[in-house]
This record gives structure tokens, sequence and C-alpha cells, in this order.
């Protein structure tokens, strides 16, 4: 079985993501700098938590209807994954797909750590190979396009709702973009977090254990640990809120005084009032008929659908028009 991994280079644009952000009127930090090593082993905790069910779920519908979502896909077939994290809940398709084919398997992430947790996790299933990609979604996937041989289908999976990361327009555009590296009759099979309680979704990022808070907050060790910053960690606090306009659970990191931060690696001190706040993240929230026609504008039609119920969580198979 081969197992390998494509690295690029170290990421360039950190500093100047960081300056870009924490200078804007709304200080905002970009979601994918929390998944460092520690970030992606403190999201494999959060992953468990009693409070957090989108995972459970997710891999709930993966693991009662990967037959049925494997049969429903032409071969042959390779696999790319957006963002596979440890790969747990990708195994029941991957062990589904290997009764049927030889597969090669092509998980896509900026984690080393993440990477290793992926091939450590899915090693042993007999008949897949794993060719792993330290990279951004859409580079990663572009370069797995061009692998492709003749008449082989693309399959890419987008689980654990990660589009809720990006606000409407912005997943709209995401979407196009994956449709613009596949082929009529690829696939996309698409993870999103319906719609449920406020109070079920402030909990589920905002843990008691404070495992969520934790994660958070790296965000700003990396800062301190990459870039010479002096953050002082006990004065700033994870913060979690539901935006009703736009469907979304924020999480922030909110300043619990005035205080001046410095950022010698990229260039800059930042001030901060008391109350004021870093936008880290959001998870957008969907309807099962949103879902339809979110496909439908980005150039996908939605094969089918199944659900889980217990954790309001839907996976769609959107096939490539």
């Amino acid at each position: 079985m081969l197992t390998q991994a494509i690295t690029a280079q170290p990421s360039l644009e950190f500093a100047a993501d960081v300056r870009a952000g924490l200078t804007k009127p709304q200080k905002e930090l970009l979601s994918k700098y929390l998944y460092d090593d520690v970030g992606s082993a403190l999201f494999e905790v959060i992953s468990v938590l009693p409070e957090y069910g989108l995972t459970r779920a997710d891999e709930r519908v993966l693991r009662h209807n990967a037959y049925d979502i494997v049969e429903r896909l032409p071969l042959p077939l390779m696999v790319a994954e957006l963002g596979s994290g440890s790969g747990k809940k990708t195994r029941w398709l991957l062990k589904a797909l290997a009764r049927r084919q030889h597969t090669a398997y092509h998980p896509i992430e900026i984690s080393p750590t993440a990477l290793a947790m992926c091939k450590r996790e899915l090693g042993d299933i007999d008949c897949i190979s794993i060719v792993g990609f330290e990279r951004e979604y859409l580079d990663g996937l572009a370069e797995v396009a061009a692998r492709r041989k003749n008449n082989q289908h693309l399959l890419v999976l987008f689980l654990g709702s990660t589009i809720g990361n990006f606000d409407r327009p912005a997943g709209i555009e995401f979407l196009k973009s994956i449709r613009r590296s596949l082929c009529p009759g690829d696939s996309l099979l698409l993870g999103t977090d319906l719609l449920k309680p406020i109070p079920d979704l402030l909990d589920a990022y905002d843990d008691a254990l404070g495992v969520t808070a934790a994660f958070n907050r790296n965000l700003l060790v990396r800062i301190n640990r990459e870039l010479d910053g002096d953050f002082v960690l006990e004065q700033f606090q994870h913060l979690a809120k539901f935006n009703p306009r736009a469907r979304s659970v924020e999480m922030h990191l909110l300043s619990t005084r005035e205080q001046t931060v410095t950022i010698p690696a990229a260039g800059f001190s930042v001030r901060f009032q008391a109350g004021e706040t870093i936008w880290t993240e959001s998870s957008h929230k969907y309807s099962r008929d949103e879902i339809f026609q979110l496909a439908r504008d980005t150039g996908f039609r939605c094969e089918a659908q199944w659900v889980d119920t217990e954790w309001p969580f839907a996976e769609s198979l959107l096939v490539a028009e």
C-alpha cells in the first residue's frame, strides 16, 4: 500500500494575514490558522465532547449509508478529501469503495499533523492507496485532478460542515471553484450542519470543559510562537454568539481590558479597547432545501441526501452538470 505525503513550502502568508486582519475595524483572523498541530489535536478532542454533536452525526450518516453512497458513484474512481482531519469518519466510505475497486485516496490538509493522523487511521484498509497533499484546498484539488487517468471519475469529499466556515456568498464561490476542477459526472459529497435550537448551537461552540476556548485561544499562542507576538492569554476570553441574520455561530476572542499587543515578525502593534473582539471563525447552518438550491447555483445537481435526525446534519451527493 502506497502511503506518502506531498508537501508545500511553509506558508509565507501568516504574518501578512495577521496584520491585515488585526488592522480592520472589526479585527479578525482567518479560521484556517486555528489548525496548527496543537489546534488540530484540540479539534479532535472537541469532536468527541458531548455538546458537539456534529462530528458524531457526520460519522453516523456515513457509517449507516456508506454502501448506498458508493453504489451511486461511477467507476473507475479516485477520491480527494478537502480537510480530512484524522480521517476517522472517511473510513466507512473507503471500506465500501474497497469492495468495488482499488482506490487512490488523496487527503488535502494544511496541517501535517492531521495528514499523519489520517494515514495512521486509514493505512490498514486493503485496496486503498494514500497520497496526501499538504496544500490549501483548491491548490491540492487541482493537483489531484491533474493526476486522473482517462475515463477516471473524481469524487471530492467536503465533510464535517466545513462549508459552514464560509459566509454564503463565499461558499457559493468556493463550490464554483471546486466545480471548475471537475468534469461532468464527477461528484462532491458535501456535509452541512442544519439549523437547530440556538442553545444547542451555542453549547456546541462553548463547552463546559473549555476545550473550544483553548482551541480558539491557541491561535494567539501560535502568533506568539511563530511571529514573536506578546499576547497575554489571560486577557482574552472565548466568546460564542449566534448571528440570526447570517444563521451562523461566530467565535470571537474578547479583550478584557484596554491593551496594546506587539507582533514584531508582522511589523506592527495593535491597540485593543476593553470589550473589543477578534472574530476567528463562523459556522453557518443550512436548511435541507437550501442545499438543493446551492447545488443548482454552483453547477451541480443534488442527486441524493442523507440526514441524521439525532443531531440534524446532512450529507448531500452533488453531481457536476
